[in-house]
């Protein structure tokens, strides 16, 4: 597990690639997975909270007779998540970021002093490392 990522802001992503996005996640990033339904979706470890990776496709149908009755879901399009990062990790992941080859999109430091780093997942998703003070969280 990567313990810079110290846990969720805001989560909402999907892949149509869950090979591709598992081996983002777990191989770049250092999450720990938790487990794989087929080609529906990857779930992994991110602090004290979770990520969830649904596959679009898969999420719309409805659930199968006596499987959990989760409604279908999903969306189109890159969505938006933020890792929870100290102050002194940010540096750090960007570091490890730019060593796989992802580019970081952008810097900014936010008026309150907090400071965030983007870059893209494999699906474009648009992702964000951030202290949590921008949410005015300490």
């Amino acid at each position: 597990m990567n313990d810079m990522l110290e846990g969720m802001l805001e989560t909402a992503l999907y892949a149509k690639d869950l090979d591709r996005a598992e081996a983002f996640y777990e191989g770049v990033l250092g999450l720990s997975k938790i487990t794989r339904a087929a080609n529906r979706h990857v779930f992994f470890r991110c602090g004290p909270g979770v990520l969830l990776i649904f596959n679009p496709d898969e999420t719309v149908k409805p659930p199968a007779p006596g499987a959990l009755q989760v409604p279908p879901h999903g969306t189109k399009g890159p969505g938006h998540a933020c890792f929870r990062v100290s102050a002194g990790n940010i540096d750090a992941m960007a570091a490890r970021l730019t060593e796989a080859g992802i580019a970081i999109e952008s810097e900014v430091h936010w008026p309150n002093g907090g400071r965030s780093i983007y870059f893209r997942d494999p699906e474009g998703n648009s992702l964000e490392c951030a202290e949590a003070r921008i949410w005015g969280i300490e």
